[in-house]
């Protein structure tokens, strides 16, 4: 070629795969017809191959991330209260201060000397830095939320203000439209408090309560002040603000700890006069109220040693996997205890309200009604309190009434979430009276959210998973220091009576569940021989496991053998991000994975399968936008399925799934691009290299698990890469407010300076997964 010309090259594509598709194309030249050397120009180029359903998912606009303000305590505006609703039990402020004025004062010590700061959170927490570590965390935690619930002030990218309007049946009652409030994004309780000011004014703030929570929609209680001169559609500027009370009583029970001399349940010992297994009492032996528990030794030996109370004064951890019938075991030891000890009163716990009445309701199938008591929080939306157990509650008509203390030491079971139980120690209740406590799904709960329930000295029982995923927390620092640790977790690693000796766990203090009742074993296979020793048994209905053995979309090998009903897609997509939203979405794996709801939903009865409703099938993502990409993917192909119940195809992170089962379930795992691996890792955010997020994931199916993913990407991660290559073969390629503020502003600075804290800048969690902002009290 000469100067200046110019020579036209036509590339083809050609594809029937959706997808991201790169290459490279060189070009080769030499410098003259004669000369012997060449010299090479290479260009990059790319094609994706979208559907029309691909398209509509694409970018809205060009990501452009967003950065807020600077978060600092407001203490100079004039704030009006409100109306708090009827029945509403206010923080308990003043019982708590005394306690607090030495909490403020350790605390203010603290942060007057960095190298003490650093010291406390870099120690291993012991006995003696117990109160000080956890203390410092949940500060660390608080400031994190006060960035990120700033993300649904108003106004923001989406309004520029809010309006209200009167509500038709309580004239006093204002009503907002709050979208998202339905999906706890932000969490909005009763009893909970929205700072509203005039558009354009901000020297006076009023402060709203809320009353009772809609769809999308709350209303709340102001003042006469701000009442007196509203008129509908008046437009507002809105304050999101973080419940405190759930964090007040954290610290507060972390201060008790010592107080009620808790070491040798926090920190257990075995004796050293005892080894090996332990013999059990004769009035251990007896008949069981679920028959099933009687061919289950593991359970039935679980339940023996929980009623013997072999461990005390050290808590009894049920180490349940995945669908081995963890709450069922406990429930059953309750009603032994129940049935066979003449005096008792038990506590049952657990970190939210659904696991609570969950509880609660199979407590009730064999124990009588008059003996048990569920316990709920003025915050708890009444409507969603279940009929079953409205008879035994607090709940009064549409108002919660707190019993004095002697009434609820009446009750002989006593069921609650954490954080209320540990109001229970406020309200007066005496550190003996409950015998037993039982704690579900304690893999689930941060350490000082456990301790309000342990101040009674009873027999303690923790029963979850380490295995699986841990508290959700916000704050990095909180996440480096060990917030993010359970009490469960910390048991088991920490401690050797809690851990295998010669292969074999000592039941006295522990039992590992072993029968699985939920999954396939091909499905089971992987995560059963990464994280439980190979130990897991399959017992699980062999009907309903094997009920896609046979579907003809498996790859033909797994159909061919008929036992093999797991599909890995390999697909290569794009990270990609829109707006201001820093949550990435892939649109390939979407395309991929509504293609096979497509043929789920198509092969209904066909060819001997059994008929599937949306509601036996899962999607999970672990990021927030491919969620919301995914929901209105469904949204659109949703019209050509006469299903009444398209929206029960549930649609979440990991995090949402937990503790649930389908039996069908498809994963999305998003990464196509190894550049962003590192903040996923830090963060512990993703499916890849995040043990305990891979492995809820792919353990929540019964009969079919498919996974869509980057296998390049994947096989970075050891976890993943036993996943893609280990036989899953590839279907294709309280403290007073102004003192809180004080305290909070006091750490801010400290942390600014030394720590390279950004008090602008939303956490990683927030971001990429946006939460559910937990606040069951």
């Amino acid at each position: 070629m000469f100067s200046g010309d110019s020579y036209e090259i036509h590339v083809h594509f050609c594809c029937s795969l959706v997808g991201f598709y790169p290459a490279t194309l060189a070009f080769e030249f030499k410098p003259d017809l004669q000369a012997s050397t060449t010299f090479h120009i290479v260009r990059f180029f790319e094609a994706q191959c979208l559907t029309s359903l691909g398209r509509e998912l694409a970018p809205i606009a060009p990501y452009k991330p967003r950065s807020l303000p600077a978060w600092t305590p407001d203490t100079n505006c004039l704030i009006v209260d409100g109306e708090r609703p009827e029945g509403y039990q206010p923080s308990v402020n003043t019982l708590l201060n005394t306690i607090y004025n030495k909490c403020n004062s350790c605390l203010i010590v603290m942060c007057s000397t960095f190298s003490i700061l650093r010291t406390v959170l870099e120690s291993p927490l012991s006995w003696e830095n117990y109160f000080e570590k956890f203390q410092l965390l949940l500060f660390l935690e608080e400031l994190q939320m006060e960035v990120d619930i700033r993300r649904y002030n108003i106004p923001n990218k989406d309004r520029d203000h809010a309006i209200m309007i009167r509500d038709p049946v309580n004239k006093k009652l204002l009503i907002m439209e709050v979208p998202g409030v339905s999906e706890n994004r932000p969490s909005v309780l009763r009893g909970d408090k929205l700072l509203v000011y005039p558009a354009g004014e901000k020297q006076v703030k009023y402060c709203g309560y809320v009353h009772s929570v809609q769809l999308d929609s709350v209303k709340l209680g102001f003042d006469s002040k701000l009442l007196d001169s509203f008129v509908d559609y008046m437009k507002f500027h809105v304050e999101f603000t973080i419940n405190r009370v759930t964090l007040r009583l954290q610290h507060r029970a972390a201060e008790l700890a010592n107080q009620y001399r808790l070491e040798k349940v926090l920190f257990p010992t075995a004796p050293t006069f005892v080894s090996g297994q332990t013999v059990l009492p004769k009035h251990t032996f007896f008949r069981l109220f679920d028959w099933k528990l009687e061919r289950n030794p593991e359970q039935y030996q679980a339940v023996q040693h929980i009623v013997a109370g072999t461990s005390k004064p050290a808590p009894y951890l049920v180490f349940g996997p995945p669908g081995t019938g963890k709450t069922v075991t406990l429930v059953e030891a309750i009603k032994q205890i129940e049935k066979t000890q003449a005096s008792y009163h038990i506590l049952a716990c657990a970190p939210s309200n659904s696991a609570a009445d969950l509880l609660c309701r199979k407590i009730l199938e064999h124990v009588d009604e008059h003996k048990v008591f569920r316990l709920y929080a003025s915050s708890r939306d009444p409507k969603a309190v279940p009929d079953r157990l409205k008879a035994c509650s607090n709940l009064v008509g549409e108002c919660y009434i707190f019993p004095p203390k002697e009434k609820l030491m009446e009750y002989k079971i006593l069921v609650t979430t954490l954080l209320t139980a540990g109001r229970l120690v406020t309200g007066g209740i005496p550190a003996g009276h409950f015998t037993h406590v039982f704690v579900d799904e304690a893999g689930h709960a941060v350490e000082t959210e456990c301790l309000g329930c342990l101040m009674f000295s009873g027999q303690v029982v923790l029963a979850g998973d380490p295995k699986q995923l841990g508290p959700i927390l916000r704050s990095p620092f909180a996440l480096k220091y060990g917030m993010g640790v359970s009490l469960l977790e910390r048991m088991m690693n920490g401690f050797s009576l809690y851990q295998k000796d010669e292969g074999v766990f000592n039941n006295r203090y522990v039992t590992k569940l072993l029968r699985n009742y939920r999954s396939h074993p091909a499905i089971l296979k992987i995560p059963n021989e990464l994280f439980y020793d190979g130990e897991l048994q399959v017992c699980a209905d062999e009907i309903l496991r094997n009920s896609y053995c046979r579907w003809e979309h498996l790859p033909q090998k797994a159909y061919s053998r008929g036992d093999f009903p797991v599909i890995f897609h390999g697909v290569t997509g794009v990270d990609a991000r829109e707006a201001s939203s820093p949550s990435f979405f892939n649109i390939a794996e979407i395309e991929v994975l509504i293609d096979y709801v497509r043929k789920l939903l198509q092969a209904q009865g066909k060819k001997g399968l059994a008929t599937i409703s949306p509601k036996d099938i899962g999607i999970i993502a672990p990021y927030r936008k491919q969620v919301q990409k995914i929901r209105k993917a469904l949204e659109k192909v949703g019209k050509e399925f006469k299903f009444k119940d398209m929206n029960k195809l549930k649609v979440g992170s990991v995090e949402e799934f937990q503790g649930q089962e389908r039996r069908v379930i498809i994963v999305s795992t998003v990464r196509s691009s190894p550049n962003y691996l590192e903040i996923d890792k830090q963060f512990s955010l993703g499916f890849v290299k995040n043990e305990k997020r891979f492995n809820v994931a792919v353990t929540r199916a019964k009969a079919l698990l498919i996974v869509v993913g980057n296998p390049r990407v994947l096989n970075a991660d050891p976890t993943w890469a036993r996943y893609v290559s280990g036989g899953y073969k590839c279907k294709s390629r309280i403290i007073p407010d102004n003192i809180y503020q004080f305290i909070l502003t006091f750490i801010l600075i400290v942390f600014s300076s030394h720590f390279n804290f950004n008090s602008t800048a939303e956490s990683a969690v927030q971001q990429l997964l946006d939460p559910e902002w937990r606040n069951d009290l």
